[in-house]
């Protein structure tokens, strides 16, 4: 079974694949495996607390590895504690490993100049990830070593360095077969490395994207952008980056020394980022909330996409529903919710000469918001009698996979009311199905999502994308999250 997803893999284009001989259970003829290899190969035996499966002597261990040497394989990896217990041999190159699943300690240089000393023809470091700031220290290694190095982070925090660490320099990077069989913490599939992340065509001159959030793994924004950037043949890279709101300003910081060229920025970290960004467009200015950071020369440049996206979404749809009536004038909007997005709808209407309302669960929150942008604020028993033109829902309920829930009882629509949903996945969310049946035009979050996304799109490349690239892409990928 090894041997054909070698084979496979090697079919794949895989260069080098890694031959896990704590992971075989029998006796091995492992001559024999080395002959009928499909491509070079790592070969590696782990003890447990490297989350190997190793269960036998370390002595039959090391001289399982020494037999690898013996017998020809490409690469043999061996721990920094058995490393010099490992004499070279033959044309084997020597990997020297360093494995921690606790953390990425702060000692890590003193720790590869060790491993600097034992031999090796390539260092391996791989650490937990606590913060995304633990990668930079791997990539730096990788970047500025002597000896190859292949440092990255493992756990959801360290898949910015997996990706990143060939940019940097590294000879190599660790891929599993498949999704459903990994063997560290954080590890992506070599098809997800390969198809999705570009990896074998990342250079020091790719330009690095993301999105910022915690939690990131639900965004679908590295689906759409890297789908445009590929259509656009530009050499770049959008990848999602879990950072905490205490590592938020640290991060930012350290963006153009990863080569990150813009962020799309969401939740928790909206507001909070004002205070790492130098130069505010005027709408950010006004609503004290951006969701796009783009880094040029010393500068961090911050944009609101969210205000202009969903205005246009309701333009297009008021005019369509209500063509004899002013767009915003007069009309009465309820805003659902008083977090970023709230925020920057609230302003843009506000600015439009329209009647706005803040509802939400934490009135002092709405409190505020409307004493900041001069509207009005509701307590949250208040929505259900509230008679609206346009009911807003910018809170986070129904999103996947909470998708029974809605801020909206069913019986409290009004068949007059423009119904517009800022949650996108999924489109058709528990709110805007209950609009539809109340009789309700309504707005999906997948409208304003494209509009916003192939904006930051232009802010962050200067081009224009195909926007039913991106509205095919989202749909596609919140259909396949859902089965």
């Amino acid at each position: 079974m090894m041997m054909a997803e070698h084979k496979h893999l090697a079919e794949q284009g895989a260069e080098l694949v890694e031959l896990r001989l704590d992971y075989i259970r029998r006796s091995v003829n492992l001559r024999r495996l080395l002959e009928h290899r499909h491509c070079p190969v790592v070969a590696t035996c782990r003890r447990k607390q490297e989350g190997g499966r190793w269960e036998h002597s370390e002595s039959d261990r090391v001289m399982l590895l020494r037999t690898a040497i013996a017998d020809g394989s490409d690469y043999v990896d061996m721990e920094m504690d058995v490393a010099n217990k490992i004499p070279r041999y033959g044309h084997t190159q020597r990997i020297v490993s360093y494995h921690n699943f606790e953390e990425t300690p702060n000692n890590l240089e003193e720790i590869h100049h060790q491993m600097a000393q034992m031999d090796p023809d390539i260092i391996k470091i791989a650490t937990m990830a606590n913060n995304p700031i633990d990668n930079i220290k791997c990539l730096r290694l990788c970047r500025d070593s002597e000896i190859p190095t292949t440092a990255f982070c493992m756990g959801e925090m360290g898949l910015i360095s997996r990706v990143l660490c060939g940019r940097s320099g590294a000879p190599m990077t660790y891929a599993t077969f498949s999704e459903e069989r990994k063997m560290a913490p954080g590890q992506l599939s070599f098809t997800q490395m390969k198809e999705d992340f570009l990896y074998d065509s990342l250079t020091h001159d790719t330009h690095v994207l993301g999105v910022i959030a915690d939690p990131v793994a639900h965004s679908l924004s590295p689906v759409v952008h890297n789908a445009c950037i590929r259509e656009e043949g530009l050499d770049m890279i959008y990848l999602p980056f879990r950072v905490p709101k205490e590592y938020l300003e640290e991060f930012i910081g350290i963006c153009p020394e990863m080569g990150i060229r813009g962020l799309s920025v969401t939740l928790p970290h909206k507001e909070r980022c004002l205070k790492c960004i130098n130069v505010l467009d005027d709408n950010v200015a006004g609503i004290r909330a951006a969701n796009t950071i783009v880094f040029k020369e010393v500068n961090a440049y911050g944009y609101n996409t969210d205000c202009t996206a969903a205005l246009n979404s309701m333009k297009r749809t008021i005019k369509s529903v209500r063509p004899d009536e002013e767009i915003f004038t007069d009309r009465k909007f309820l805003i659902l919710g008083a977090g970023g997005v709230a925020r920057a709808i609230a302003f843009g209407l506000s600015r439009q000469g329209a009647n706005v309302t803040v509802c939400a669960r934490d009135y002092r929150k709405a409190e505020a918001l409307a004493s900041a942008l001069d509207c009005k604020s509701l307590d949250w028993p208040g929505r259900a009698n509230f008679k609206a033109s346009v009911l807003i829902n910018c809170t986070s309920v129904g999103m996947h996979p909470n998708m029974d829930e809605t801020p909206f009882e069913s019986d409290w629509f009004d068949k007059r009311s423009i119904v517009f949903d800022t949650v996108y996945n999924p489109e058709q969310t528990l709110f805007i199905k209950q609009a539809r049946a109340a009789g309700c035009p309504t707005i999906t979050g997948v409208d304003m999502f494209v509009r916003q996304a192939a904006e930051q799109f232009s802010l962050f490349t200067g081009k224009k994308p195909n926007v039913e690239t991106i509205r095919y892409e989202l749909k596609r990928a919140t259909s396949a999250a859902r089965y």
